[in-house]
């Protein structure tokens, strides 16, 4: 996935997380993630943290990336627990409900 594939409407629906976050969820180290957003290969942003600056990436594109690499993809298919996915899947289900409460705000 490149950052030319994606539009600034689905840029916005994207769950962004710290880069800590998507290695520990995901499995893909640091480095890697650094090298996937500083080539295009994921999006990326920086916001205001804790302690100053830092990188986010949407764990969609991490993931969606992941899976492309036979080597991270067997790499994640061990670390990836059923408890990390069962989040995951809550975690984008809150959002799509919230979502949907703001558009019923709307009308």
């Amino acid at each position: 996935m490149t950052s030319d594939a994606l539009d600034w409407d689905s840029l916005l629906d994207l769950r962004w997380v710290p880069l800590a976050e998507a290695e520990r969820s995901v499995g893909v180290s640091r480095s890697a993630l650094r090298v996937w957003y500083r080539t295009g290969q994921i999006p990326s942003r920086l916001v205001d943290g804790p302690f100053g600056p830092q990188r986010e990436v949407p764990i969609e594109a991490v993931l969606a990336r992941a899976a492309n690499s036979t080597r991270i993809s067997r790499k994640v298919g061990r670390e990836i627990t059923l408890e990390a996915e069962i989040a995951l899947v809550r975690d984008r289900v809150e959002e799509l409900e919230a979502r949907i409460a703001r558009l019923e705000q709307r009308k």
